[in-house]
């Protein structure tokens, strides 16, 4: 029986530990990442023009204006990090896409004396199979 049972485990648990299922999209379908301990502001990732825009959202996922916050960002590798250029408007945060591949680091502060909260992802950009999302905005199952 022990020896039935556990590929039958294995086989049940293998989508929980190789799916895309817990990535969460916003209204833009763009990759939301938390801003806040208590899950009260979000930023939205979404791809325009070869560059990422990052929105600022409420808890009900509804824009929030642009004025004190800040962002920084990293990519590159942990043995040669580089810092991108990030713009602001009143819309939200926009920086250079990093390369396929490479973790992408996002600082934000609330204000200009607040405590960062760091959100990070890998940028994969290759195209998923089955949605023909990129893989780092896939929530296939």
């Amino acid at each position: 029986m022990k020896t039935k049972l556990t590929p039958l485990i294995l086989a049940l648990t293998a989508g929980f530990a190789f799916g895309h299922g817990d990535l969460e999209l916003g209204p833009n379908k763009g990759r939301i990442l938390e801003f806040s301990a208590n899950e009260t502001l979000h930023g939205e990732v979404t791809p325009k023009d070869g560059k990422l825009h990052i929105a600022l959202l409420d808890k009900d996922l509804k824009p929030v204006e642009v004025a004190d916050q800040s962002i920084t960002a990293t990519a590159g590798t942990r043995q040669k990090p580089v810092k991108l250029d990030v713009a602001k408007d009143d819309k939200g945060f926009t920086l250079p896409a990093p390369e396929s591949g490479q973790w992408l680091i996002i600082q934000f502060r609330e204000g200009p004396d607040s405590k960062p909260v760091t959100a990070r992802f890998e940028f994969d950009a290759t195209v998923c199979g089955e949605c023909k999302s990129p893989e780092w905005l896939c929530s296939c199952e």
